[in-house]
């Protein structure tokens, strides 16, 4: 187990994790294209951009709207943590992302999956993200940074495209790398995913 928080105050880069979706258009196209698109912004963040193929999903919930775009690309950054995700937003609002409904349909959504092995805000408020019911998860969002992504491990729509990218990155709370979550998952993450080439 983790200690309650851990920040990496090495030198140079960390890795960064970051998982793309898309199910709807953005000024930039069709979600693959927009995708495609946002790969190339993300990797202005940092150096030694690695990119997963596309996957199409599902949308979660079920029924929620129409089929995802999913990706995840993995680069090494000198950002903080909380300077990197304001450049994800960023990123989101050049592609017309508008945050009106919690799982809705989107343009964009660029989740920071995790940053080297930091854990934020501590072990306790990990925790209780983590372990949030899925209704209260519906309407509830965090009001600080979470890392790693607290529910990253439960998601193939995360995990597939993620393992492609970073298989080696273990979670620092778990202990388990990314091939061992995404190997753990049941049959019902795994439905309706399959890459597009």
């Amino acid at each position: 187990m983790a200690q309650d928080t851990h920040i990496d105050t090495s030198p140079g880069g960390q890795r960064a994790l970051i998982a793309l979706g898309a199910n709807a258009a953005s000024p930039a196209g069709v979600p693959e294209a927009t995708l495609r698109a946002a790969m190339a912004r993300i990797e202005a963040l940092g150096t030694g951009a690695r990119h997963s193929r596309l996957w199409r999903s599902p949308a979660f919930p079920v029924g929620s709207g129409p089929d995802f775009v999913n990706a995840a690309t993995a680069i090494e950054t000198e950002l903080g943590a909380e300077a990197l995700l304001a450049a994800l937003h960023e990123i989101e609002a050049e592609f017309g992302r508008e945050r009106r409904t919690r799982w809705g349909p989107r343009s964009l959504d660029l989740d920071l999956l995790a940053l080297g092995d930091l854990l934020c805000p501590d072990l306790a408020g990990w925790s209780l993200w983590r372990d949030l019911p899925l209704d209260r998860q519906a309407r509830e969002a965090p009001d600080r940074l979470v890392l790693p992504h607290p529910r990253l491990q439960d998601r193939g729509f995360v995990l597939l495209p993620l393992s492609e990218v970073a298989p080696d990155w273990r979670h620092p709370v778990t202990g388990f790398d990314v091939l061992a979550m995404r190997d753990a998952l049941p049959p019902a993450a795994r439905e309706g995913l399959e890459p597009l080439g």
